[in-house]
C-alpha cells in the first residue's frame, strides 16, 4: 500500500516572545526557520509512521529547495515526481503569543501548476500503486479536477485538507468527491455559511451529520481544538472524540499531524472513530514542541497493521 500527498511547500518563519506578547509593541524573543506547508507536513508525518509515502510538490531551484528535498528523502518520502522551479516554495511568516497560540501571520503562495503537468505525464504510473491520496482542496481547480479524475479511474480513496480557507471555499463543489474531508471548526462554519464558534461537540456533531447527509458528502471530520473532534458520514454514523490534555508550546502543524493520522488509519482499514484516535495522538505529540511534525512512531504503536 502507499499514500500519495500533494500540495505546496512553505518555509515557516516563526517568532516566539520571551514574555507576554504585546501586539503593538516590540517583543524580545527568538525566531525559527522551519520547513512547512500543510501537505509537506502531512507527508513527513506519514513518513514518520514508517509508511513510505509519495509527495507531489514543487521546490525552489536553490540550496533551500535542496535542503527540503533532502530532508524528505531522509524520512523515506518518495520525491521522484517532484519538480524544481524558481520561487517554487511559499513563505509563511507567523508570530505566536506567550501561550503558543498564533497571534498573526502572512503567507505567500507558490505556483503549483507544474503539478498538473506531472499528472498528465505520470498520473497512471503514480496511481496504479496508490491506495489513497491526500490533497489540499485549495490547489488550482485544474489540479484538483485531475486528481479526482485519476482517483475515480483507479478506484483510489481521496482525502481532503485545507491550507488557505479563502481559496478553499471556492472549491466547495468538490466536497462530494472526497471520501473524507478534514477541517477545523472555523473552516466548517465557512463551508456551510454558518458560525459554529459557540457550539459544544455534541451540538456540532448533530449539525455536521445533517449537513453531510443533505449535502451527500461521504464523510467529514471537524476538529475543535481542546474540545476534540466530531465526525459524521452520509450513512448516519457520527460521534465525538475527546482531545488529549497536554502542555501546549506551539500549535503549528497539529492539524496536519491529525490529518496524517486520520488518513493513515482510514487507508489501513480503520473506522472513522479509530482513525481519529490515531490523529489525536499524533497532533498531541506535535503541540508539545516547536516542531511542525510528529516524532517517529512504529505502525504497531498506533494499531496500524501493514
Amino acid at each position: 500500500m502507499s499514500i500519495v500527498v500533494s500540495g505546496a511547500i512553505f518555509i515557516d518563519i516563526k517568532g516566539f516572545p520571551n514574555s507576554k506578547y504585546i501586539p503593538d509593541g516590540r517583543n524580545a524573543g527568538y525566531v525559527e526557520y522551519i520547513h512547512g506547508g500543510v501537505s509537506r507536513n502531512i507527508v513527513e508525518d506519514i513518513a514518520n509512521l514508517e509508511l513510505r509515502p509519495t509527495f507531489l510538490g514543487i521546490a525552489d531551484e536553490s540550496a533551500l529547495g535542496d535542503d527540503v528535498i533532502r530532508k524528505l528523502e531522509n524520512h523515506k518520502v518518495n520525491t521522484r515526481y517532484m519538480r524544481r522551479i524558481p520561487n517554487g516554495m511559499g513563505t509563511w511568516l507567523a508570530v505566536f503569543d506567550e501561550k503558543g497560540d498564533l497571534a498573526g501571520s502572512i503567507s505567500q503562495r507558490p505556483n503549483l501548476m507544474p503539478i498538473l503537468d506531472v499528472l498528465e505525464k505520470h498520473g497512471d504510473e503514480i496511481f496504479k500503486d496508490a491506495d489513497s491520496v491526500v490533497l489540499e482542496i485549495d490547489m488550482d481547480k485544474e489540479i484538483v479536477k485531475k486528481f479526482i479524475q485519476l482517483c475515480e479511474k483507479h478506484n483510489t480513496k481521496l482525502y481532503g485538507a485545507v491550507s488557505n480557507m479563502a481559496i478553499a471555499i471556492e472549491r466547495r463543489d468538490f466536497l462530494q468527491k472526497f471520501d473524507c474531508f478534514i477541517c477545523n471548526q472555523l473552516e466548517a462554519g465557512m463551508f456551510f455559511s454558518d458560525d459554529f464558534a459557540d457550539k459544544t461537540p455534541e451540538e456540532l456533531c448533530e449539525i455536521i451529520s445533517k449537513k453531510v447527509i443533505s449535502g451527500k458528502i461521504p464523510s467529514m471530520i471537524v476538529t475543535m481544538g481542546e474540545k476534540g473532534a466530531v465526525y459524521a458520514d452520509m450513512n448516519g454514523d457520527k460521534g465525538c472524540a475527546p482531545a488529549k490534555k497536554v502542555f501546549v508550546k506551539d500549535t503549528t502543524g497539529a492539524g496536519d499531524a491529525f490529518c496524517a493520522g486520520v488518513v493513515s488509519g482510514l487507508t489501513y482499514g480503520k473506522s472513522l472513530k479509530e482513525a481519529i484516535e490515531i490523529g489525536t495522538r499524533l497532533s498531541s505529540s506535535v503541540i508539545i514542541s516547536s516542531e511542525n511534525v510528529c516524532p517517529r512512531f512504529l505502525p504497531e504503536e498506533l494499531g496500524i497493521e501493514l
